[in-house]
């Protein structure tokens, strides 16, 4: 008598996690979710190689503290906005580990400024690091993973690829996101014979770190952001793990193109 099929596996033991923009937020509670879900070996990339670096002893820290396997992590400087730099990290992350199964593109930069108002070298850097950046990451993941045939990549965009925030200004922000989410549909459908999966997270209001320093003296404004969120609340970052644990698996194995929202209903509105 055969056995009945077990779920797919949401483990990541044995998988080579790489994530942008990963020294502090949301990009360094994915590589912990990762650690936790069986990831030994992940590479931590961000623009400061320093802090990248010590993000990375942080995360060998917190497995040591909490009795799981003692990871290999790299922390690399990456500028994600260079071609040249997103390709010497990979270069750096495949001679180490000698593979790449799951990317992540997480860096990514927000300013609330009017559109009349926004300067041109603003907008332009917004734009190569939101996403062109994303963009080459995941280009040069899917170089790697074409090669070992597969593996998951995730870019990170936001609730504002559907909706517009309010009260703050942040139309640049909101268009690089929408970019994001359908760049991710498009790649999905070019590399799915390759056995690449490419899919989108959008995350909503957030409280990490950087959010909190944002919200410094302006309750009111936190209040209104908890206010029109359905959830009445924000976002822990830990509330994205399941999530990004999901899409990197192999339980996602039959999903690409797709996007996750985590956003307390927020999009429902």
């Amino acid at each position: 008598m055969s056995q009945p099929r077990t779920l797919p596996s949401f483990s990541l033991e044995n998988k080579v996690c790489l994530v942008t923009g990963a020294a502090r937020g949301l990009g360094l509670e994915f590589c912990r979710a990762f650690v936790q879900s069986g990831s030994t070996k992940v590479a931590i990339l961000d623009l400061q190689e320093s802090e990248a670096k010590a993000a990375a002893e942080e995360l060998i820290s917190f497995a040591i503290e909490n009795k799981l396997p003692e990871p290999t992590i790299l922390g690399i400087g990456c500028d994600v906005a260079s071609e040249i730099s997103v390709q010497n990290a990979y270069r750096v992350v495949t001679e180490y580990f000698g593979r790449i199964d799951v990317a992540v593109a997480c860096a990514g930069i927000t300013e609330n400024i009017p559109a009349i108002e926004y300067p041109a070298d603003r907008l332009k850097l917004l734009y190569d690091i939101n996403v062109h950046g994303a963009f080459f990451t995941a280009r040069e993941a899917a170089k790697y993973m074409m090669k070992q045939g597969g593996g998951s990549i995730i870019l990170v965009a936001s609730m504002s690829a559907n909706i517009v925030n309010i009260p703050q200004p942040q139309t640049p922000y909101n268009a690089s996101k929408a970019a994001v989410k359908h760049m991710a549909s498009s790649l999905a459908v070019e590399w799915a014979r390759t056995g690449i999966r490419v899919n989108a997270l959008s995350p909503g209001y957030m409280l990490t770190k950087l959010t909190n320093t944002v919200l410094q003296g302006k309750e009111e404004l936190k209040k209104q952001w908890e206010d029109l969120t359905p959830m009445g609340k924000m976002g822990d970052p830990e509330d994205l793990a399941g999530a990004i644990v999901f899409l990197a698996s192999d339980a996602s194995r039959f999903m690409t193109g797709s996007e996750i929202r985590v956003d307390g209903g927020y999009c429902c509105l």
